[in-house]
């Protein structure tokens, strides 16, 4: 069990740390800067040119950190599926954005249709094949569990769609999304260990390889993770949630996703109404 814990977090965390220099200069060598439109706030324009899909950086590091103990612990496949399923959504939507310089990346409906399918695909595995059945635990009731039946595939939807895009709008400040979801991950770290179960050594691989990117994106940041970073780690956070059963427990550790779309959700409001 200590093994691997400690292995793939610190695998991770050096193939990130050592990659880094060389990746966020072959990203400045092919111009793959964040492109920040002029009418943008000063602070805004000022990142200008930084070079963005930096989450390749880290799920990298997570892969690698990870991929070896696939055959012991079969239950990080999953995982690994949703967050490079969404990474790739996400670095999709960074190649637009820098190469074809539209600040837009890919069209909301391009966008919101990748996600329902590797949504849909996660969705079957956890009805067919997980083996955890429809039950996921109430929070604050000592490991209480509640069926949600039929209803556990239409919560799904909307538990993971809210997540990603949370931890998708959350990526506005340098270090933000890797530091809160660093601290996620070692909450899942201490239920996956508890409960015995076989995400942990994947769970450990995303603490690792967060810790290394933040060594280059803190204030101010030398890289950004762009979609490409905070999609996989939406997608990372809550397929571990339901994995682990606990995906109740998300408004809790993973407060300021949802905070960010009560956010968005007030402002669009707002503006609609003005």
């Amino acid at each position: 069990m200590n093994q691997s814990i400690a292995i793939p977090a610190l695998t991770a965390f050096f193939v990130t740390l050592i990659l880094g220099p060389g990746l966020i200069r072959f990203l400045h060598r092919l111009k793959f800067g964040q492109f920040i439109r002029e009418e943008g706030p000063e602070s805004h324009l000022k990142k200008s040119g930084t070079p963005t899909m930096g989450g390749i950086l880290f799920l990298i590091g997570i892969l690698v950190g990870s991929v070896f103990y696939i055959s012991g612990y079969p239950k990080i496949v999953p995982v690994l599926f949703v967050t490079l399923g969404f990474g790739l959504i996400g670095f999709l939507d960074d190649y637009i954005k820098v190469v074809m310089k539209r600040n837009l990346g890919l069209t909301p409906a391009q966008k919101m249709l990748g996600q329902i399918l590797i949504t849909a695909v996660f969705a079957f595995y956890m009805v067919n094949y997980s083996g955890l059945g429809t039950e996921v635990v109430i929070p604050f009731t000592g490991g209480n569990v509640v069926d949600l039946g039929i209803l556990y595939v239409p919560v799904l939807f909307f538990v993971v769609l809210g997540t990603v895009n949370g931890a998708n709008f959350t990526d506005g400040l340098d270090g933000l999304c890797s530091s809160v979801t660093t601290l996620i991950a070692v909450f899942f770290t201490v239920i996956a260990v508890a409960a015995a179960t076989d995400v942990h050594p994947v769970v450990c691989a995303v603490i690792g390889a967060l810790l290394g990117f933040l060594c280059f994106n803190t204030y101010p940041a030398k890289v950004f993770m762009g979609d490409t970073g905070s999609l996989a780690l939406g997608g990372f956070v809550v397929s571990t949630a339901y994995m682990l059963q606990i995906p109740f427990f998300l408004p809790i550790v993973a407060f300021v996703y949802f905070v960010e779309v009560l956010s968005v959700i007030i402002q669009v409001a707002y503006y609609k109404r003005t």
